[in-house]
C-alpha cells in the first residue's frame, strides 16, 4: 500500500494529462487553467518530499518516482513552450541532456559496491524550482491580458536563466559524483 507522500508523487503524474489537455484545448482561460494544474502539481512536488521527511516514509519508491515526475511535467511544459517559440530549443536540449546524464551517474552510483543512492543537492533543488515558477509565470501570463511581446520577452529571459541554472546544477553534479564514473561496468 502506497503511502499519502507517495500517492502525491501519483497525483503530480497523473495531473501530467490534465496539464496537456488544458494547453490543447482552445477555450477563454485554457492557458490559466493549464497554469493552476502545473501549480497544484508543481506544489505536490514540495508536499511529498516534506511528509515522507517529517513523517520518515522515505521510501525507494518515493527516491525514483518523485524526481522521475518532476522530469516528465517540466520537460512537458518546456516542449509546449518551445513549440510556442517561448523558449529557445537550446534551453530544452540542455535540461534534457542534464536529466539523463544526471540519471545515468545516479544509476552507476546505484549499481556501485556501495549502492549509494545519491539524493537532490541544494543547485538541482533551485533548478527545479526556478523551472517550475518559470513555466507557471509564463502560463499565467499567456493566460492573462499581458501583451504577447511582453509576455515573449519575459518568457525568453526566464528560459535563458533556466538553462543557466540547469547546466550549473548539470555540471556541478556531474563533477561532484565523478568518483562513480570508474566503477561503471
Amino acid at each position: 500500500m502506497l503511502n499519502l507522500p507517495n500517492k502525491l508523487t501519483l497525483a503530480r503524474i497523473l495531473l501530467i494529462p490534465v496539464f496537456i489537455a488544458m494547453v490543447e484545448m482552445s477555450f477563454t482561460g485554457h492557458y490559466l487553467w493549464a497554469m493552476i494544474v502545473f501549480a497544484v502539481a508543481s506544489f505536490t512536488d514540495y508536499l511529498d518530499g516534506y511528509l515522507a521527511r517529517k513523517w520518515g516514509m522515505v521510501t525507494d519508491f518515493g527516491k525514483f518516482a518523485d524526481p522521475l515526475a518532476d522530469k516528465i511535467l517540466t520537460t512537458t511544459a518546456f516542449i509546449y513552450l518551445v513549440k510556442m517559440g517561448l523558449c529557445h530549443p537550446v534551453v530544452l536540449v540542455i535540461i534534457i541532456v542534464r536529466e539523463f546524464a544526471v540519471s545515468g551517474v545516479r544509476m552507476i552510483a546505484a549499481g556501485s559496491p556501495q549502492g549509494k543512492v545519491i539524493a537532490a543537492n541544494m543547485w538541482g533543488k533551485v533548478k527545479t524550482v526556478l523551472q517550475m515558477v518559470s513555466i507557471i509565470v509564463v502560463f499565467a501570463m499567456l493566460g492573462s491580458n499581458v501583451e504577447y511581446s511582453t509576455t515573449n520577452l519575459v518568457s525568453q529571459v526566464l528560459m535563458w536563466a533556466v538553462g543557466a541554472a540547469t547546466l550549473i546544477s548539470g555540471v556541478q553534479y556531474l563533477w561532484g559524483n565523478r568518483q562513480y564514473f570508474n566503477t561503471a561496468k
